[in-house]
């Protein structure tokens, strides 16, 4: 078994520290892709030739922040706190288009740092920030790391749906976060809609972030099953 991890927006690699372990147990080759909008270095991901089954494993933006060559050749993907689109269309999503915008202002100015702070508390809630990993926010944002934000941020905003090199044929897994309040109710079903084929689960009482300790085993559980 092999497994690729992908980040969100305004995350990164060290998110996945929680996983990393249950991984190793389990003898299972893994990688995770940075975007780099912190302190960490871009980082690209490929799958090794001859390891098995090849998963994907991505929260909220993440399948969009990958490769498409490299998704489309998945056996199997776990969307964690994912969307079919991020924005509803019509007055559903008025409100949320105009904060976008309004985080695209801060992200240009000195409001930066304040504005993705509050939006990992947000994520996070209603469970405590306090329990995410190390995060972008930890050091000031460089020139670089700023402008990956503000271009994720723009394709976020343009998502109308699953990635187009998205594997019509690979098994998927969507785990919900029941108190999502990054991703409205509608994009969250916009996605069980467009993968109906899906097995879906929604952890009760849980932010963006998933931060509950069912979900590794949850997760972990799900992939040793796919043989």
């Amino acid at each position: 078994m092999q497994v690729i991890a992908m980040h969100g927006w305004a995350g990164d690699a060290q998110g996945w520290e929680s996983f990393q372990a249950a991984w190793q147990r389990r003898g299972w080759g893994w990688q995770c892709g940075e975007r780099g909008y912190g302190q960490q270095p871009p980082k690209a991901v490929i799958w090794s030739a001859g390891q098995g089954p090849r998963v994907v494993i991505a929260h909220s933006l993440g399948p969009h922040l990958l490769p498409p060559a490299l998704l489309e050749q998945a056996d199997a993907v776990v969307l964690l706190a994912s969307f079919g689109r991020f924005v509803p269309e019509g007055p559903g999503g008025r409100r949320l288009r105009t904060a976008m915008a309004t985080m695209a202002e801060q992200l240009a100015s000195a409001q930066a740092s304040a504005m993705l702070q509050t939006f990992l508390e947000r994520a996070a809630a209603p469970q405590s920030a306090s329990l995410l990993p190390p995060s972008i926010t930890a050091a000031p944002l460089g020139d670089a790391g700023r402008q990956r934000l503000e271009q994720d941020l723009a394709l976020l905003a343009a998502t109308t749906g699953l990635p187009t090199a998205f594997p019509p044929h690979a098994r998927v897994l969507i785990v919900e976060g029941g108190a999502d309040q990054i991703v409205v109710p509608e994009a969250r079903a916009l996605l069980r809609d467009a993968l109906p084929a899906a097995d879906t689960l929604s952890l009760a009482g849980v932010g963006h972030c998933l931060l509950s300790p069912a979900l590794v085993p949850l997760v972990c559980g799900w992939i040793e099953a796919l043989a």
